[in-house]
């Protein structure tokens, strides 16, 4: 593999096709790692509100939840925590300025299903007992909401139910008002579409019954099988309601980012294969360069199948090595960006990366599997030809 040959037109075509193996597989494995990063990005703002299970109902916006299911649902086998959530489409206004977005009434257990200390930037979180609500910054931008402002409050109004012709506006609103105690932040479509409240006035506001949800989240033990553990919820709770995985919350999302990281790795497999036509060129050259060396070892003995797998082992050993040399440059420049932050998005945001032992093997695959048929479609230039 190391061996120069007589002509140097080969030595450079050879220099080449190693150079062009170790830059794009180094290349494939940095693109890999950063959609990696983005996937992982892009994921952490749903799992931050999402999540682990969320139970729905089928038909209808409310499904009904005695406390004998919640002891059943407590004990089971997988369910860490979960959450009672009431949940309705509100008007909000403040000092003359409107604003559309849902309410969002939840218990206690709420900040043990979801991880709300982290999302929250300013004032603290909501009261069982008082009238406050959390809302997120963007619904602070339009509105102008102050934080603990005692002079000012909030007002919430929700649609009454029933049915008929409405004949007076201010009749048709179950409306109350409640001080805003905290803002949140994840992204600009949930920060401008959430008001959290806890579930007792989200109830008394709706006149909702005790018993009556709009659905329940679960957080479950760590290592648990979200599909596994969703049946058994499907079959403690019966037909009127449906298990809903993190995935299937965000099944658009989880499909696009898919998407977008395999239309990335065909892309950058086919960069590949132009590179190997290098190796290709490399071997047909050597193997003519080498047509005397190729007669002898035919008359010594050796078969034209023996001859082949010489020139097949080389270009097999500059590609495995190749690409081996390409992945390590690779994790350098992708330890380097964890480490250092050496591209920047904004001036606080690195470009997000994240080094998986599948890309490594993906990488390893791919560039093993095209050198193996590049260099057996090279190799297969050696025949009785060579030696007329």
């Amino acid at each position: 593999m190391f061996s120069r040959s007589s002509n140097n037109a080969i030595n450079i075509i050879t220099i080449i096709s190693a150079l062009s193996i170790i830059a794009g597989s180094a290349a494939l494995f940095i693109v890999l790692s950063g959609f990696s990063g983005l996937k992982e990005f892009s994921l952490s703002f749903s799992s931050v509100f999402d999540p682990d299970l969320k139970v729905l109902p089928v038909t209808g916006k409310t499904f009904l939840f005695s406390s004998a299911e919640a002891q059943k649902l407590d004990s089971l086998p997988g369910v860490a925590q979960f959450s009672k959530i009431v949940e309705e489409r509100a008007f909000l206004e403040f000092k003359g300025k409107n604003h559309v977005a849902y309410i969002k009434g939840v218990d206690a257990n709420y900040p043990k299903v979801n991880n709300v200390d982290s999302t929250l930037i300013f004032g603290s979180w909501i009261s069982a007992d008082e009238p406050v609500a959390v809302i997120g910054i963007g619904i602070n931008r339009i509105l102008s909401v102050g934080i603990n402002n005692f002079n000012d409050l909030l007002q919430i109004m929700v649609p009454k139910p029933g049915t008929g012709q409405i004949t007076n506006p201010s009749q048709a609103f179950s409306s109350s008002k409640v001080l805003v105690s905290g803002l949140y932040q994840v992204n600009e479509e949930l920060d401008d579409n959430y008001v959290f409240t806890s579930i007792h006035f989200a109830r008394s506001l709706l006149n909702y019954d005790e018993n009556q949800l709009s659905s329940l989240e679960i957080k479950l033990v760590p290592g648990v099988d979200p599909e596994a553990a969703a049946k058994k919820v499907q079959d403690l709770l019966g037909e009127n309601i449906q298990v809903k995985t993190r995935i299937q919350l965000n099944d658009k999302l989880y499909k696009m980012l898919n998407t977008e990281n395999l239309a990335v790795y065909l892309i950058f497999t086919l960069v590949l294969i132009i590179a190997l036509f290098n190796l290709v060129g490399s071997i047909i050259m050597i193997v003519l360069d080498k047509r005397e060396n190729i007669k002898t070892l035919h008359s010594l003995g050796a078969n034209y199948k023996e001859i082949r797998q010489v020139f097949f082992l080389q270009g097999a050993m500059m590609t495995f090595f190749g690409g081996l040399l390409g992945l390590l440059i690779g994790l350098i420049i992708v330890a380097g960006q964890l480490q250092f932050d050496l591209v920047m998005i904004t001036p606080e945001l690195p470009y997000p990366m994240q080094l998986t032992f599948v890309n490594c093997i993906v990488v390893l695959l791919t560039i093993s599997v095209l050198g193996i048929l590049a260099s057996k479609a090279a190799a297969s230039r050696v025949s009785p030809k060579l030696s007329e």
